[in-house]
């Protein structure tokens, strides 16, 4: 219990400095937090697989949206900000951790996204100062739809990646 205290203690801290920090040396901490959690798990190759994965991933979406539309950073740009992309490897570190509860049955992770991932991007807009040019309203309803889809399938990543892991130990043993 202790640990995944510190794991939602060090994500929330990451998040701060992310948010509130931008692209300055404020991202230091959040590479501190993914430290920390590395040098805590069981497997650095499954939990590394499973963050890179959630980092690409959820970086693709954020600049999918950007281009849509959904996020004005008040300069033209195509892709999302660092800070932004690293809030998604810092969720990562909470999906076998603990976020572990929301896993099972789905419709946890789905609840958990369709509410929690809109008031994360609302939050960080206003501390980050990022408009949403088709207002508050409809930029929440549009992120709750796409976070009701996305937990389950980040769930999906850290089952996949947790699965192969503990395949490979199984291998190793018998060998």
């Amino acid at each position: 219990m202790p640990k995944l205290i510190a794991n939602a203690l060090l994500f929330q801290l990451g998040w701060l400095a992310a948010v509130l920090g931008g692209d300055s040396p404020w991202l230091l901490i959040v590479g501190g937090v993914v430290a920390v959690h590395l040098l805590w798990t069981s497997s650095w190759a499954a939990e590394g697989k499973l963050l890179f994965s959630v980092f690409l991933a959820g970086s693709a979406l954020d600049s999918f949206l950007l281009n849509l539309g959904v996020f004005d950073f008040g300069e033209p740009r195509t892709v999302i900000p660092l800070w932004l992309a690293l809030l998604w490897l810092l969720l990562g570190t909470t999906l076998n951790h603990c976020l572990a509860w929301t896993a099972q049955p789905w419709w946890r992770a789905s609840l958990l996204g369709a509410i929690g991932g809109p008031l994360s991007y609302y939050g960080g807009a206003q501390l980050a100062g990022i408009g949403l040019p088709h207002s508050t309203w409809p930029t929440l309803a549009l992120l709750s739809a796409i976070w009701a889809l996305v937990m389950p399938l980040l769930h999906g990543f850290a089952k996949l990646y947790r699965a192969q892991h503990e395949q490979r130990l199984r291998t190793r043993r018998s060998s």
